[in-house]
């Protein structure tokens, strides 16, 4: 009888092994959940250019949350259009670091901070911030250099913006003549938000026909926190060695 219970057991355990094994649970674990697991919950981003400095850096990867603003079509792969508009939880806050699809390149994902809300205005007037007409404040500090791929060396004045929400961040002014500096009043419609990059003149956001005015259910997702960080690319393993910005390694964007 327990030779019997044994045999049984093998053979269950063989079907196990052969299941494990075999292509519909393959495509189970290396393709339907991972794709699961980032349409639902998190999702990487590579900074590819420097419209977020110093706050992002190009070679930060990141992971976005997908459910802080709940679920549109832009938060599944290709798009698929799950829900008319967005199934959300809240909206974004002011400070927010967001990914998002821009509705004149919808298929390119951008990433900028929310400066505006719905039914706020906003304006630039000589490379200073100003919403609901009051200029929001901000502190100088020592200027940022960094030195770029061929050598030669970025350098910015550098300021700590605060929002009136108390948010504070580094944010870059590097040309004081940029055609950036002085913009009209933007009014923010309902149901959408007006985005601007830490690296004030050179970031194409709200402030241009690239991004315009965000509408929530562009959004994709809410950038948390800093996985890695390189100066090469991530499968580069080689190069790493002094390339590698460990510091910047678990860095959290929204503490």
């Amino acid at each position: 009888m327990a030779t019997h219970t044994q045999d049984v057991k093998k053979v269950e355990n063989k079907k196990n092994e052969g299941w494990l094994t075999s292509w519909p649970s393959l495509i189970l674990f290396c393709i339907v959940l991972p794709i699961a697991f980032r349409s639902v919950f998190y999702t990487p981003f590579h900074i590819p250019s420097g419209s977020m400095k110093p706050t992002l850096l190009i070679g930060d990867y990141l992971f976005a949350s997908k459910f802080t603003y709940g679920y549109s079509k832009y938060s599944f792969p290709f798009a698929i259009k799950f829900f008319d508009n967005r199934e959300e939880s809240t909206g974004p806050e002011r400070g927010d670091i967001v990914i998002f699809r821009p509705p004149p390149a919808p298929s390119v994902d951008f990433i900028k901070r929310v400066i505006g809300l719905p039914g706020d205005t906003v304006q630039v007037k000589e490379g200073v911030l100003y919403i609901n007409d009051k200029m929001v404040e901000r502190e100088r500090i020592e200027d940022f250099e960094e030195v770029q791929e061929d050598g030669s060396v970025f350098k910015a004045e550098q300021y700590i913006e605060t929002l009136p929400n108390g948010v504070s961040y580094h944010v870059l002014d590097a040309d004081k003549h940029g055609r950036l500096d002085n913009t009209m009043i933007y009014h923010v419609p309902e149901g959408n938000y007006f985005v601007m990059g830490d690296n004030r003149d050179h970031s194409a956001d709200s402030r241009t026909n690239t991004v315009g005015f965000l509408p929530k259910e562009n959004l994709v997702g809410r950038a948390e926190v800093i996985a890695i960080s390189t100066k090469e690319p991530i499968w580069h393993l080689w190069k790493w060695f002094g390339n590698f910005r460990g510091e910047r390694n678990l860095t959290d964007l929204h503490p």
